[in-house]
Formats: structure tokens, C-alpha cells, sequence
């Protein structure tokens, strides 16, 4: 076999225009710029088509981002999968949704929950309408939404659009003496949509928003939205939770045995909001007198898991992953980040697979990501990461190492630039202390990234320049250190699906079949 590999994955930096928004060419990252001035590199589409999205106008995510550069290959993704079973109605012939929506027509309140938007990262606005609209159809009288304001896959100030866009529906919905309304809502960061429990407290603002009603009233959403703009000058994403009333009531509390769907179709932040309905032995927080609802995700969101118990769809089962290939070849591995990118280099690079593949042969180790926000504390846990890395180095134990760096995402979606600058400076001394360990140690270094964010952090619109929080659709950097051998990308337009090929073919194995090719 030939020299041990280490991938080091930038979360979040692609390339981009070079100007003043570009906040990786505005930081001081002298490794990056050594590297890709003198080592062999190429340029990965990391969005749309190439990720498993349904258009290359789809921004690429850290979800499926991991999958394609775990997998080696390209699977229909999350919102292509919803869309299509929409469009041709297999979605609505699905069991768990016939029990859903007779629960609500024997007299249940009908409730959809989830982030409204169009980003198609987490959700679309549009599955959202479509199942109100079959909902109405099939003889639903009571549908209500809560609504997680997003301002992060789309611009940071754009809520009252989609608001407009589902209250119209609603109010056509509301005929015949049908009640849709908007129940609930807040700014995703600040509420509900928690990942790999790190903050277990903004899931409990959730549910007591959500489930119990409690929070702060106003008579619409966008009374709301405004309000709280007015007030804290936040942007979409870190706007509080909001409940709204009708002659002083609240709308519609989710009660217990209601029929309840979380809209999302991606798993990470979703699977602790539906541990909180589902697990009967749930002991995050007190949820006071629930007894239970008949819940249901969009997909199951972690399958070796059974999160959810109910789900309208299956999601892609993806099989003949590089970590599959790798200990069938008694290759020994090893994975670290913080906890905010811990599931991307785990679980998702792993198919959407909780677990090792083979316990032998693999470590993984996760850093406790702090509690604050990431503009106050851009390193984030890069030092962290970079010890672990070089000491797993040292070792000698590994064959094929792997480290995510969340800073250029997580940083990236505050829209705050000085600190994203910083943050890719701490990345770049990440890369400078593995760089030196991979030339005392022996290992050939490929860095790369999942899809772009701190890449392009303005917008402009209309004449107008404005913070950009969503990813970018530029490409990402693939490149090859190894000062031992001399490595030559080949001519091609390649994919992050084309990163595990070219780790095989670097070891010297043989790559599956259904794999994309070899970049090398």
C-alpha cells in the first residue's frame, strides 16, 4: 500500500470572486495560498446536479456534500426525492400519511412543522404548500403551521416573503369553514432546530412554543417578524419565538393525539425535535402533560436509529462507501471534528449510517463544540482539532485520517465578517500544523471542502450590496501535498463525488464499479 492519506475538509470554503465579500481571499491564509500555488489542484462542483439535487441552481450542503465525498458517488438527495414523489403522488399513497391525515379528518388538528423557505437544503416551502393543499383536498378542516424562519439557505432578511407566500395559501385553504394558520414560529438558531445535541435548549424553547403555546403573542407572523426586527435588529435566523393568538388565545397548541409532520427533509437538525414527540422514555427536558401525537418526519432521518418511528418517505440507501471499501481492506481509519461537523465526518460520510462499519478498524472522536455564538468565538475548536489530528498522525496507527474544520460554515452563516476572516485564518493554521506533521511523519495531504459559504459573504441585488449567511454555488479547492511524490490531476470536470475514487486509486485498491472515476 502506499503512504497513509490524511483529508482534511474545510467546511464551508470555496472559491470565489476575489473582492471584498470574498472573506477566504481577504484572510491571511499563507499555507492555503502556498499549497495552491505549488501543488498539483483541481476545482470540485459541490452543489446542484453533482450533489444529488434537482437543479445546479441548488446551493450544496454539508449533508450531501459528506455523502458524495463518502460515497463516490452521486444519489438523488432529499429534495429531489420529495419533489418527485409529490409530483407523481407516490407520496401520498404512503401508509404513515393515510393514518395522519384520517387522524385529522376523525376530528385531530392536522400540524406542519418545519423551516420556511426555499433553500432546498433543509426544506422547500413548496412541499410544504403542496401537502396543505392535499391535506384541504382529502377533507382536512384544521391544518396549522409553525414555522422556522430561515435567513441562512436564503438571504438573511427574507421571512416576509415566504410568510406572504404561505398566508395567501392558507387564506384560500380557510374556505368552507376550514381553519389553516400559521400557530408558531422563530428564527431557526434560536429555536427547535438543534443538531447533534448541542444545545438541547433550543429544542425545549421549541417545544414550549410549539406544543405548549408559551412565548411571547402577537396577531401574525409578520407582526412578529417585524416587531422583533425593530427591536433586536437581528436577522431572520435569530429572530425569538413567537406564538401567535386570536382574541388572546393561542391559535393552536400541538395537543395531544393531534396527527403532526415535520416538513424537513434533512436529518441532522431534525432528529432531536423528533426524539422530543417520539421517545417515550424522553428526558432531555419536562415536557409537561404530553401524552403523545401521531408524529411523522418527511424522510427518517437516522435509520440505524429509528428517528423517526413514522416517516412519509425512505431516504436513499447508500451502499459501497469508501469506509466499506476501506475495511474490507483492512485499512484502518480515523475521524475527528467538533461536535458541529462531528455527524458530517461519521455519519453522513458513512451514508447516512449511525456506527462503524467495523469497530476494529476505525476511531472517531468528537470535541464538545461550545454553546455561543460562533462570531464570538470564530476558532471554534480548529486548535482542538489540529491536536488531535497531528497527535493521531504521530501515532502511526492509521492508514486514512479524516478532520472537518466547521469555521468557514458555521462562521460563515452569521454574516459577520471580521470574525469569518478570523475564522479562516485559524483554519489555515490548522493546515500549517498538519502540513509539517504529514512531512515529519510520512503522509500525503489532500485538502478539499463540502460547498462554499465564506467564499461569498455579499450579495447584490438590484444595485443593492447586502450580508450573504447562505452557501455559495462556487466550486471547492481539491488539492494534492505530497512531497515525496509527484501527483498530476487529470483534464476533467469533476465532482466531490471524484474524491473517494482518488483516495482508492491512491492507496493502490480497487474502487467499486458503480463509483465515479479517479481524479488522479
Amino acid at each position: 500500500m502506499e503512504k497513509p492519506i490524511v483529508l482534511v475538509i474545510m467546511d464551508g470554503v470555496g472559491k470565489g470572486d476575489g473582492g471584498s465579500g470574498d472573506a477566504v481571499a481577504v484572510a491571511k491564509t499563507p499555507t492555503l495560498d502556498h499549497l495552491l500555488a505549488t501543488c498539483p489542484h483541481t476545482y470540485l462542483k459541490a452543489h446542484g446536479t453533482a450533489v444529488g439535487l434537482p437543479s445546479d441552481e441548488d446551493m450544496g450542503n454539508s449533508e450531501v456534500g459528506h455523502n458524495a465525498l463518502g460515497c463516490g458517488q452521486v444519489y438523488s438527495q432529499g429534495a429531489k426525492l420529495v419533489g418527485e414523489s409529490i409530483a407523481n403522488g407516490a407520496l401520498y399513497q404512503a401508509e404513515t400519511w393515510k393514518k395522519l391525515i384520517a387522524n385529522a379528518c376523525a376530528g385531530k388538528a392536522l400540524h406542519f412543522l418545519g423551516l420556511l423557505s426555499d433553500g432546498n437544503v433543509h426544506s422547500n416551502i413548496n412541499h410544504l404548500i403542496a401537502l396543505l393543499r392535499q391535506a384541504k383536498a382529502e377533507g382536512v378542516k384544521k391544518a396549522y403551521c409553525h414555522i422556522l424562519l430561515d435567513g441562512r439557505d436564503v438571504p438573511a432578511t427574507s421571512a416576509l416573503e415566504y410568510v406572504a407566500m404561505l398566508e395567501e395559501v392558507l387564506k384560500e385553504l380557510s374556505a368552507d369553514g376550514c381553519d389553516y394558520a400559521i400557530a408558531s414560529g422563530g428564527g431557526r438558531m434560536q429555536v427547535t432546530m438543534d443538531r447533534y445535541e448541542a444545545n438541547w435548549g433550543m429544542v425545549e424553547k421549541g417545544w414550549r412554543t410549539h406544543v405548549q403555546a408559551q412565548g411571547r403573542t402577537f396577531g401574525s407572523a409578520a407582526e412578529a417578524i417585524e416587531t422583533y426586527r425593530a427591536e433586536t435588529g437581528c436577522i431572520d435566523q435569530d429572530l425569538p419565538a413567537f406564538v401567535i393568538a386570536r382574541d388572546g388565545k393561542p391559535v393552536a397548541p400541538i395537543a395531544n393525539g393531534d396527527s403532526v409532520i415535520l416538513f424537513n427533509f434533512r436529518g441532522d437538525r431534525a432528529q432531536e425535535i423528533s426524539l422530543a414527540f417520539d421517545r417515550k422514555d424522553f428526558d432531555k427536558f419536562d415536557r409537561g402533560d404530553y401524552t403523545g401525537v401521531l408524529f411523522a418526519g418527511m424522510l427518517q432521518y437516522d435509520a440505524d436509529l429509528n428517528i423517526p418511528e413514522n416517516y412519509l418517505l425512505q431516504p436513499p440507501v447508500i451502499t459501497n462507501t469508501l469506509t466499506e471499501v476501506l475495511c474490507a481492506a483492512g485499512v484502518t481509519e480515523y475521524a475527528v471534528s467538533e461536535t458541529q461537523k462531528y455527524g458530517h465526518v461519521t455519519y453522513f460520510w458513512n451514508g447516512n449510517r449511525s456506527g462503524k462499519v467495523d469497530e476494529s478498524l476505525e476511531v472517531y472522536e468528537e470535541i464538545p463544540s461550545d454553546v455561543i455564538p460562533f462570531e464570538q468565538a470564530p476558532a471554534m475548536k480548529s486548535a482542538e482539532i489540529t491536536l488531535k489530528m497531528v497527535t493521531a498522525m504521530a501515532s502511526g496507527q492509521f492508514r486514512f485520517l479524516r478532520c472537518n474544520f466547521p469555521n468557514g460554515d458555521m462562521v460563515g452563516h452569521t454574516g459577520v465578517m471580521e470574525a469569518v476572516v478570523y475564522a479562516m485564518e485559524c483554519v489555515d493554521n490548522g493546515l500549517k500544523a498538519i502540513i509539517e506533521a504529514a512531512d515529519k511523519y510520512g503522509y500525503t495531504v489532500l485538502i478539499t471542502a463540502d460547498h462554499g459559504n465564506a467564499d461569498q459573504m455579499t450579495e447584490t441585488k438590484k444595485g443593492k450590496t447586502s450580508v450573504r449567511t447562505a452557501h455559495s454555488l462556487n466550486s471547492v479547492p481539491f488539492i494534492i501535498y505530497d512531497k515525496d511524490n509527484e501527483w498530476t490531476v487529470k483534464d476533467g470536470a469533476y465532482g466531490l463525488a471524484n474524491v473517494a475514487p482518488t483516495v482508492v486509486k491512491m492507496m493502490g485498491l480497487t474502487a467499486p464499479s458503480c463509483w465515479e472515476e479517479s481524479m488522479v
